[in-house]
């Protein structure tokens, strides 16, 4: 091992500084915004595209019914929900992740929080969150979808509404965790219940609305 490589080493330690410090200021500016929901999908998706138009809407409906809005921070849907909030006189927050080829945070937040680690900025979007909201995407919206209900079914964080936006996009997904995933006994039936296909702005906010109903009566 060459010099360099051991100075590089010796580092590695220090850098729980830079982690704590991103969760502090998350904890300290989301503690901030009172109740929000997190919306995910692809940094591609263009303002003429179906799920950009949908997304805004989603937004705006949410943040009329007394809801922040959460995203990445980034270009496509992100922007989309972005925008919708903003426009809506709602929270507009962008959790915006360094990269490599920078990653350029949209026009349309009101709060803006950089993160250079993935998972800290993983762990805030769902600690502040009342719902999840996923829309089509790539990898990233895949790996964000399978991280959430793994942390659901595992009990590791307390249950949220996850909604999947778009039969057509995440109907053969589900079809696919049926008949291979749940067939093979590798999940159970009720692993399959922990989201819920949607097709309509509207239906995300009767989803949310109809969960915590369903919690409050637990409750009482």
């Amino acid at each position: 091992m060459g010099n360099q490589d051991l100075y590089e080493t010796a580092k590695e330690p220090w850098r729980i500084f830079r982690i704590m410090a991103e969760f502090v200021e998350g904890f300290e500016e989301l503690s901030q915004i009172g109740p929000a929901v997190t919306l995910l999908g692809s940094s591609r998706a263009e303002p003429e595209d179906p799920e950009y138009q949908k997304t805004e809407r989603i937004a705006q409906l949410l943040v009329e019914e007394g809801y922040g809005v959460i995203t990445g921070a980034g270009s496509g849907i992100m922007e989309a929900a972005n925008k919708g909030a903003k426009k809506a006189k709602g929270e507009s927050i962008g959790l915006n992740i360094q990269l490599p080829l920078q990653q350029k945070p949209n026009k349309y937040l009101t709060r803006l929080i950089e993160f250079r680690f993935f998972f800290t900025r993983r762990v805030m979007f769902l600690k502040y969150a009342k719902a999840l909201v996923i829309l089509p995407g790539g990898y990233g919206t895949l790996d964000e979808f399978f991280e959430a209900v793994t942390l659901f079914q595992t009990q590791k964080v307390h249950k949220l509404p996850i909604l999947l936006v778009g039969k057509e996009y995440w109907g053969s997904l589900v079809e696919w965790m049926r008949r291979h995933l749940l067939e093979m006994g590798r999940i159970s039936k009720e692993d399959l219940q922990l989201f819920t296909i949607v097709e309509e702005p509207g239906e995300v906010l009767e989803e949310i609305k109809k969960f915590y109903s369903s919690l409050e009566r637990k409750r009482a």
